[in-house]
């Protein structure tokens, strides 16, 4: 019941040339690593001998699921596993709740929008929270920053072009100021104004913002995202720390190496550092504008709880042995150190830096060794 699993890697513009082949015991690559996924995603699942991941599954859901996911979510592995290299920003982003998907989905296929356009927003009826554990210093964009400390960065940026936005956020709150931030046709001057005044953050408490920001407007040049940014938290991770994004949570990555956990789903509407579709009302009108005071996501005995059914995440630190209960179906993923896993029917597989392993539902598993594992499962009973 354990399957070694061949991880497959997407090579997006963003990523990281070293990271992901050095967590592999690689030399760097000729192109961009940016992420190294695990799972059953029928775009890309893992590979396992001579079969896929997705394949087994649907040969036998319930051996390998177990009843109660296959009562939750059907004959699919409700989750995606990744290791996730961003050498620059991926695009400020949001994800739809579930029924916002369904309707987004029915009502594009009613209007008769291709599946695979760039055009559309909704590629499958389904939401996509995620959540991200940092394995190096990671930087992100995560919610929006209460408005009274927005109101305090914009004063210490001192951005004349500023103003008429910092009016809206006082008076109309987060919904006025994002609106018109997102809604601008020619954002190029007050971008430029915007980077300008960053350096003025140095020495203050946004230093790392700053510095943040204009290291994004290299890569960026005119982008509105360097203007939307600045109403969104920006939270620096250390390893082991880690951000949950759910529906309506405006949101991206900035740089860094993680673990990312999600929803299997593609859905992703954008409003800044993209050149791909951006569909502003749609956005606006799935956004969540509450405010979020602290956009970290705290681990309890090691497992991060989420408010989500798909999915949990926790972290194994295996000093001698650990035990693996029998918990739906997992996997796990090494990432330090090396182990071997010992099922509960007698199968052996060795865990290295960089490996994972599908296990199937209703078996327990030893690991035995030193190594860190982050171990992904269903959120039901």
């Amino acid at each position: 019941m354990i399957y070694e699993l061949d991880g497959v890697i997407r090579p997006y513009a963003w990523g990281s040339r070293t990271a992901i082949p050095a967590l592999l015991g690689r030399a760097p690559s000729d192109e961009p690593a940016a992420e190294l996924w695990f799972g059953a995603h029928p775009d890309d699942p893992s590979r396992v001998q001579d079969t896929t991941l997705d394949r087994l599954i649907e040969a036998d859901p319930e051996r390998m699921l177990g009843a109660a996911t296959v009562a939750a979510f059907g004959p699919r592995l409700p989750f995606l596993l990744k290791v996730l290299a961003a050498e620059t920003a991926l695009s400020i982003q949001v994800h739809p709740n579930l029924a916002q998907a369904q309707a987004g989905y029915a009502a594009e296929d009613a209007r008769g929008v291709p599946r695979d356009s760039p055009q559309r927003n909704y590629r499958d009826p389904n939401h996509k929270p995620e959540l991200l554990c940092a394995l190096t210093e990671f930087d992100a964009l995560c919610g929006f920053r209460p408005v009274r400390q927005t109101l305090r960065l914009l004063a210490a940026l001192d951005v004349a072009e500023l103003a008429p936005y910092r009016e809206l956020l006082a008076a109309g709150g987060l919904r006025a100021a994002f609106t018109a931030l997102v809604e601008l046709d020619e954002p190029g001057k007050l971008v430029a104004a915007v980077v300008a005044g960053l350096p003025r953050l140095a020495g203050t408490e946004w230093a790392d913002l700053g510095a943040a920001l204009t290291r994004v407007a290299r890569d960026f040049p005119g982008d509105r995202g360097l203007a939307v940014a600045l109403v969104l938290n920006f939270v620096r991770l250390a390893p082991g720390e880690a951000i949950f994004l759910g529906a309506g949570n405006v949101h991206a990555y900035l740089q860094g190496t993680g673990v990312e956990i999600m929803a299997n789903s593609d859905n992703v509407l954008r409003c800044g550092l993209t050149a791909k579709h951006i569909d502003v009302a749609e956005l606006v009108r799935i956004t969540d504008f509450t405010p979020l005071a602290e956009p970290r996501c705290p681990a309890r005995a090691g497992r991060f709880d989420v408010p989500v059914p798909d999915f949990e995440l926790s972290v194994v630190d295996v000093d001698g042995r650990a035990e693996i209960a029998a918990d739906g179906p997992q996997i796990l993923l090494c990432a330090d150190g090396s182990a071997r896993m010992h099922a509960s029917i007698g199968a052996r597989v060795a865990l290295r830096r960089g490996a994972a392993v599908f296990l199937a539902a209703d078996h327990a598993a030893t690991v035995t060794g030193e190594a860190t594992l982050f171990r992904a499962r269903p959120n039901v009973a």
